[in-house]
Order: structure tokens, then C-alpha cells, then sequence
């Protein structure tokens, strides 16, 4: 299974990242879609996409837009757009009321299901604490897992899911000395991440949606998350990565 990150920033874009995006290329299949999409069209080896939302904001859904082109030009003669119903209507209701966006993309809506199987990966959910809340998703060969967490802020309620997994992306906005506002945005700091990645087990960790204001070599403390945890990284966009 590879995996490139196209965007791992939160909030909005700076020098250095683009935001949410994760895309396996053989299977189709994008894992968010945030401005980092408009990278989309020169990676795609299908002509038809599945994109799963983890969930309605702004950094995470307005690269929908982007793949307007790549529709319209038949590079992709299909694009399905998976995600919890209320995440559904704020995509159609808002990000393309026709005073901001006229010309809505030909996507075939689907509500997600709770299991989907799909380029001989079967891929899964679960719930994640946040304001307006978001979903956490798993997929998996049959051999290697990878689960993908984004938008939360760690509070033990999904240990299980990420459990004994390959690789473990998972959000950390925040370095450990501006934790006070895991909180108050719902978001996570290196501790409690690189500490979850322990208590679970999983093979590797890679770091990512990390704060805009942070453009440099080490924006969230990697020392002090390998202290608890040494398989961990920071992802960079463009990465690409097996899992």
C-alpha cells in the first residue's frame, strides 16, 4: 500500500505545506481534500476517484473544487465524494452555493458506508472528537494496516481502532508548549500523539496537519516525541510512503 501526502498543513497553506490530503494513487483514492489537491491531476493513474472526508471544514474540503478541470476535461470520468450526511449538505449547501462556487462538479454523492471495499483494500471509520465532529479511517489488505486520524484531540476513546496498525498518521497541530489549546480547537500536541502511538503499538507514526505558523525543520518537537515513541516522523508534502 503507498501513500503520498499532498498536504500536511492545518488551517491554511504556508511556503512549506499545503493542506489535508492523503492519496493512495493505485487505488484511486483520496483521504480528504484540502488545498493540496490541486496536485491531483499530474499524480492520477485512475479515471475515477473516491475522496473521503474526514469531516466539513474549510481546509479539509475547498480542493472539491479543484477537480472541477480535471472532470470537465475527462481525466476523470467519475469522482465519489463519501462522507457522513451532514458533511455531505455542508459541502453542497455551502462550498457550492452558486454565489461562491457556479459551476458545481459532476460528483456522485455517497453517504458513507460502514465498511467499504475497494481496490482490494477494506476501509473503516470511527468517530473523533472535534467541533462539528470528524472520522478517523482505517484501511487495510488483508496484511498491512494503515489508519489515518486527523482533526482530534487524543482522549482514548479510539485507542482500539488504531491499534497494532503498520503506520499511524496522525494530526499534531501543536508542539507540547501550546498544548493549552488542544482543547479549546480540538487538536492535538506531540506528547499525547507519540504516547498513543506507544500504548498501541503501531509500527510507525508520522506526524502531520501541523500549525501554519510553524513553517520550520521541526515545528512540533521530534526529540521529545521520540523519546516516547523513536519510529516517528514528520511528514512533508509529497512524501510518499509504503506501508
Amino acid at each position: 500500500m503507498r501513500i503520498q501526502f499532498l498536504g500536511t498543513g492545518g488551517y491554511h497553506p504556508n511556503s512549506r505545506r499545503q493542506t489535508a490530503g492523503l492519496f493512495l494513487a493505485e487505488q484511486g483514492i483520496l483521504i480528504d481534500a484540502g488545498t493540496g489537491t490541486y496536485r491531483l491531476p499530474e499524480l492520477l493513474r485512475t479515471e475515477e476517484l473516491d475522496v473521503f472526508l474526514t469531516h466539513g471544514h474549510l481546509d479539509h474540503v475547498i480542493g472539491l473544487t479543484y477537480l472541477l478541470v480535471p472532470l470537465e476535461l475527462g481525466q476523470l470520468k467519475e469522482c465519489r465524494v463519501h462522507a457522513a450526511p451532514e458533511v455531505l449538505e455542508t459541502v453542497r449547501q455551502h462550498l457550492f452555493a452558486p454565489g461562491l462556487f457556479p459551476m458545481e462538479p459532476r460528483f456522485d454523492y455517497r453517504e458513507l458506508a460502514e465498511r467499504v471495499e475497494l481496490g482490494g483494500l477494506t476501509l473503516t471509520h470511527h468517530p473523533l472528537k472535534h467541533p462539528g465532529g470528524s472520522r478517523g479511517y482505517k484501511l487495510t489488505d488483508g496484511s498491512v494496516t494503515l489508519v489515518a486520524i486527523t482533526d482530534t484531540t487524543v482522549d482514548g476513546t479510539y485507542d482500539d481502532f488504531v491499534r497494532g496498525a503498520d503506520v499511524l498518521i496522525h494530526e499534531c497541530y501543536f508542539s507540547d508548549e501550546n498544548q493549552k489549546w488542544c482543547e479549546v480547537t480540538g487538536h492535538s500536541a506531540t506528547t499525547m500523539v507519540a504516547d498513543l502511538a506507544r500504548r498501541t503499538a503501531v509500527g510507525r507514526l508520522y506526524l502531520t496537519h501541523i500549525d501554519p505558523y510553524q513553517p520550520g525543520e521541526d515545528p512540533v518537537g521530534l526529540a521529545t516525541a521520540r523519546e516516547l515513541f523513536l519510529r516517528t516522523f514528520v511528514a512533508e508534502d509529497l512524501l510518499t510512503i509504503e506501508c
